[in-house]
């Protein structure tokens, strides 16, 4: 009997408090009018996700704590035109995959691709330059893909990520996955095939 009342008391305690947690929207409207531990409970709801959308196109655990960090901070500034009846976790997540995107986009191409080192370990100097030149081709190519061109395809052949993930990750239809993938294909296609 004492068990029982136990475990009563503990799940009583326990789903009381799920009911009180406010949402995001309560949340967002706090922290509007300046309650700081509102705006700290968003993030700590949301920092996993934007985390894992981060380091996903980054592929550098530091650049993607940075970029989180810059994630939030642009979010509060911007939390007064928030529209507080659309959910709060897909947009903070496109935010962060904008933010990710522009310093890629602002990145020079500096390091070799894997290709590369492989090449430079075993080969002679005439397949390494031709794998290096290969590699700038391709870097280039991408760099001058649209944004939302370019994600799609760091999503799939980089992350390897499914659609149905790249969908949610992105809060976009599946169609326009496909959609991004086989014009972000094509686009690479003809740049890369193209006539000097």
């Amino acid at each position: 009997m004492v068990l029982t009342d136990t475990f009563r008391n503990s799940f009583n305690r326990r789903y009381t408090s799920a009911m009180d947690a406010p949402t995001d929207r309560d949340l967002i409207l706090r922290a509007r009018r300046g309650e700081v531990e509102a705006y700290g409970e968003l993030v700590t709801r949301h920092q996993a996700g934007v985390f894992n959308v981060c380091y996903r196109i980054l592929h550098e655990r530091g650049e993607a704590e940075d970029l989180s960090q810059e994630t939030f901070l642009r979010a509060h500034s911007r939390l007064n035109t928030f529209d507080v009846n659309r959910p709060f976790g897909p947009w903070i997540r496109r935010v962060a995959a904008n933010l990710c995107l522009n310093h890629l986009e602002s990145l020079k191409p500096e390091t070799e691709f894997d290709e590369e080192r492989d090449a430079a370990e075993g080969a002679g100097p005439e397949a390494v330059v031709e794998v290096r030149e290969r590699g700038e081709q391709i870097r280039a190519a991408l760099a001058s893909l649209p944004a939302r061109f370019r994600v799609v395809i760091e999503l799939r052949h980089y992350q390897g990520l499914s659609y149905d993930e790249i969908s949610a990750e992105l809060n976009i239809p599946l169609s326009d996955v496909k959609s991004h993938l086989f014009r972000a294909r094509k686009l690479l296609a003809e740049k890369l095939h193209a006539p000097d």
